[in-house]
């Protein structure tokens, strides 16, 4: 049978970080996370729109344990206080779920100076991970979900020119951010697997799924028209954003999940329940994942300490976590 939120298993008693997480597919993974009964810490730029979309998952769950965390994955800045305030207020991260993204905007520089969906999609949440990596780490059989796109296909890696000052091109930008997630998601999961630490480290992507992510290149360039055929023709061909975000959902809660595996729609990966799925041979060149890997942590200035010393962290908790 095709696997449903319904399939998540109780996640009682864990913890659960999920960035973009009042509107689309992290809306829809923060509502099913806890109906399933996991404390959800909901990361969002706006706090705002997060306690709106806070309070209607609390009246759909009764119980719902949720957290509000501000997080702007435009300032580098915004991710160390992030992250400093979950490190400062948990014991234990189960599920790290980086799901935040922008696809396909007209240019821009964040205010570190990096080409915004490079910046915003990959080496915000880079620095994020390795932030909160030893909370991570010391959570037996934690998880960190990358969530990339079948457009991963259009990316790679402009080393010669990472803030595209020259020929940028929207929808080239936004494959390279999204073959950058998978990159860090499986060069993440080959040096915890080197250092034999639990870390689970899986990729998703949602097919082509009807959110609010479609409409925003129209709104920012002021196009009215462009962003009324999408807005009309998106729900009719795209299927809903829970059917995308269940990838995501199996890779952070499905029993016999690997490191490095990769999950997206079982249907052309455009549409349907999830199952593993590959990618292309360009975003797994070992060189390129390892070059990736020291050209982000030389951008941020997050090194992922703990990945360089084998620490054998005590476990938190007597309870398994998830299998």
């Amino acid at each position: 049978m095709a696997w449903t939120a319904n399939d998540i298993p109780r996640l009682d008693g864990l913890t659960a970080l999920v960035t973009g997480a009042n509107s689309g597919l992290g809306f829809e993974s923060t509502r099913a996370l806890a109906r399933a009964g996991a404390h959800v810490i909901m990361a969002c730029r706006n706090p705002a729109k997060a306690e709106a979309a806070a309070d209607r998952v609390r009246a759909e769950t009764e119980g719902a344990s949720l957290e509000l965390l501000e997080l702007d994955l435009m300032r580098l800045d915004s991710v160390k206080e992030a992250a400093g305030e979950v490190l400062g207020k948990h014991g234990r991260l189960d599920i790290l779920l980086n799901n935040a993204g922008i696809m396909a905007m007209p240019y821009q520089l964040t205010e570190d100076g990096f080409e915004s969906q490079f910046g915003t999609n990959h080496l915000a949440h880079f620095a994020l991970t390795g932030r909160l990596l030893p909370l991570l780490i010391g959570t037996p059989g934690a998880r960190v979900v990358s969530v990339s796109s079948f457009l991963h296909l259009l990316g790679a890696i402009r080393f010669h020119d990472l803030p595209w000052e020259r020929g940028y091109n929207k929808w080239l930008a936004y494959g390279m951010s999204k073959i950058a997630n998978l990159m860090f998601s499986y060069e993440l999961a080959r040096r915890c697997s080197e250092r034999g630490l639990s870390l689970v480290s899986a990729a998703a992507h949602p097919g082509y799924a009807s959110t609010n992510l479609e409409l925003r290149p129209s709104e920012t360039a002021g196009n009215k028209l462009k962003r009324a055929l999408v807005g009309f023709y998106n729900p009719l061909v795209a299927q809903p954003a829970a059917m995308g975000a269940l990838p995501q959902l199996f890779a952070a809660t499905a029993p016999g999940v690997r490191a490095g595996d990769y999950y997206g729609p079982r249907l052309l990966q455009l549409w349907g329940a999830p199952k593993k799925v590959g990618s292309n041979g360009r975003s797994r060149d070992a060189g390129t994942l390892r070059r990736l890997w020291e050209v982000s942590t030389e951008l941020t200035g997050v090194e992922f300490a703990e990945l360089k010393v084998v620490r054998k962290a005590p476990a938190r908790s007597a309870r398994p976590a998830l299998a």
